[in-house]
């Protein structure tokens, strides 16, 4: 491996990385937190259902927020890819393909939630689609957690990029590292034991306080000729 030599291009790509990751973070916890959580009771088919359609411009608001988070996520693996190549062009190609499979995931997976939508907003009221349209958002729900296991992935591979490229502290490699195994536990416990999921949601705010410190510090980087300047 190799250390990453900062230029003004790769100066310019990873600001432009950290924007896109800033919009990715605000998207994805928006869409999540803020819009379809408060809608969705996984334990109350027809209370999840009116609160849906007493919302429908908050739902769909929520789906076009995932969407837009999808389309700056496939902009960032191609940023990433073309920041750490120098590093180890093995490592780097193989962060980008596991993050473009996630993109691919969570994107394809917004039909269930389109198809929820439609069921309940179909002319037979929602009193015959609720329990389907529940399972709709609970497929969707489990179709996140498979990305999220290709994340985790690319999220153990960002953590050895950034702790060999020698541009960035050696702390934010760890914390990528430790986000993509809380993600893969997360996703396990979805799938293999689900009553321990919910007791483990909370440490997500790991991941959270990791990826929105490394997008703070590719926001801040700052071009080699003004860090000269400085030194001067």
């Amino acid at each position: 491996m190799f250390n990453l030599t900062l230029t003004n291009d790769v100066a310019r790509k990873v600001r432009q990385a950290g924007l896109l990751y800033l919009i990715i973070i605000v998207t994805g916890l928006g869409a999540e937190l803020g819009l379809r959580g408060p809608l969705v009771d996984f334990e109350n088919a027809a209370g999840t259902a009116r609160s849906i359609l007493a919302a429908p411009v908050q739902f769909r608001l929520a789906i076009a927020a995932d969407l837009l988070m999808a389309l700056s996520d496939a902009g960032l693996a191609v940023l990433l890819y073309l920041i750490f190549r120098t590093v180890a062009p093995g490592l780097a190609l193989s962060a980008m393909v596991f993050r473009l499979i996630q993109t691919v995931l969570i994107a394809a997976n917004l039909m269930a939630l389109q198809a929820a939508w439609l069921f309940l907003a179909s002319t037979d009221g929602p009193a015959d689609h609720a329990a389907l349209a529940l399972l709709l958002l609970n497929l969707h729900a489990h179709g996140y957690d498979l990305g999220l296991v290709f994340f985790g992935v690319n999220s153990l591979i960002m953590g050895v990029l950034v702790w060999h490229s020698g541009l960035f502290h050696r702390a934010f490699g760890a914390g990528l590292a430790v986000a993509g195994a809380v993600y893969l536990i997360g996703s396990g416990l979805r799938f293999f034991a689900p009553e321990f999921h919910a007791g483990f949601t909370p440490i997500y705010v790991v991941t959270i306080l990791a990826e929105t410190a490394f997008c703070v510090r590719l926001l801040l980087q700052r071009n080699p000729d003004l860090l000269e300047l400085d030194q001067n």
